[in-house]
């Protein structure tokens, strides 16, 4: 059904001539499709994603200073190639082999991983222009049948690190000390896809400064969506049109999140293909935020690449939305 939908919306906007990006904003009734969508570059990979002990999947470059979409993505690609040095100064070239969606894996515990982001960031130049960002994936390391979560999931026998098992407000406790230290702007599904009262303590703790992303917890869905939205759980959407199925009902989860205040993050796969719709999608729902992985593969790249053609092709009229990601002018009405 997902690949059939895509299909028929890429015929669509053929038929009537138009790009992809402007077919996609006449769908959903987006009347102003210009805004450019802030990139969140994976930069370390860890989790599933990568052969590390590193527990947390993503660790994001978010260039909210930039002014233009094309001046994030330099930004995003010389902080990159900077952390690359920092990487192999601290541990040697093989910590510069790369993880799923392009990032660095190096053998680096949380704090040290969010540490070697913004020493690369000052070394490029730009710590005035950067945040950062977390996609926990947190649901790959909660413990069965009690309210714990395992940081050192992948270590088994004498070598497994205790103390690293912390309780769900441990856990709290742990991210709002390092949103204290790090410019942290995004976490994403910091707790287990059916954890709802530690999603719902943390999201009215830290939710009005920090934007706390549904992934696992809301898979696109406007049920999940809107039982999120009852309870408090979260402020954004993780937009995957693969999880719901189709881009007609991905269009209606976007509205939903939208007109309740949400952020909306599109979003790739880790296991991508160059096809670069996503791209499209992000500026015609004007969601404001998108992550495609790091500066690096071309499964990656390409979406990048059809961003600044979106870019170019707007001219003048496009915008960049900066640190307002959050809520970049159309709410879906």
């Amino acid at each position: 059904m997902y690949a059939v939908s895509l299909a028929a919306s890429k015929a669509g906007a053929v038929s009537r001539g138009v790009p992809l990006w402007k077919h996609y904003a006449d769908i959903a009734g987006n009347p102003t499709p210009d805004v450019l969508p802030v990139p969140c570059f994976n930069v370390i990979n860890g989790g599933e994603h990568a052969g590390n002990k590193l527990a947390f999947q993503e660790f994001f470059v978010i260039p909210t200073g930039a002014e233009t979409f094309s001046e994030s993505m330099q930004i995003g690609c010389e902080v990159f190639h900077n952390l690359k040095k920092v990487i192999k100064a601290k541990f040697g070239g093989d910590a510069t082999l790369i993880g799923d969606e392009g990032g660095f894996a190096p053998p680096c515990d949380v704090e040290s991983g969010l540490a070697m982001i913004m020493e690369a960031t000052d070394k490029a130049g730009y710590l005035d222009k950067v945040s950062v960002g977390l996609d926990v994936a947190s649901s790959e390391f909660k413990v069965a049948g009690e309210n714990a979560y395992d940081l050192d999931f992948k270590t088994t026998g004498a070598d497994k690190d205790a103390s690293l098992k912390l309780s769900g407000d441990e856990l709290i406790a742990f991210y709002k000390e390092m949103i204290a230290k790090y410019p942290i702007l995004t976490i994403e599904d910091p707790f287990d896809q059916d954890d709802w009262d530690n999603w719902t303590k943390f999201c009215k703790e830290v939710g009005k400064d920090v934007q706390i992303v549904g992934d696992d917890l809301t898979v696109t869905n406007p049920v999940k969506i809107q039982e999120a939205i009852n309870l408090g759980s979260a402020n954004c959407l993780l937009l995957k049109v693969n999880q719901i199925g189709s881009i007609s009902e991905s269009i209606d989860a976007v509205k939903l999140s939208k007109q309740n205040g949400w952020g909306v993050m599109t979003s790739h796969r880790s296991g991508e293909t160059e096809d670069f719709y996503i791209a499209d999608l992000a500026v015609g729902l004007s969601t404001g935020e998108i992550k495609t992985g790091a500066p690096c593969r071309g499964e990656r790249t390409s979406k990048y690449n059809q961003l600044l053609r979106i870019e170019a092709e707007l001219g003048a009229s496009a915008k960049y939305p900066g640190l307002d990601f959050r809520k970049p002018g159309w709410m879906g009405n």
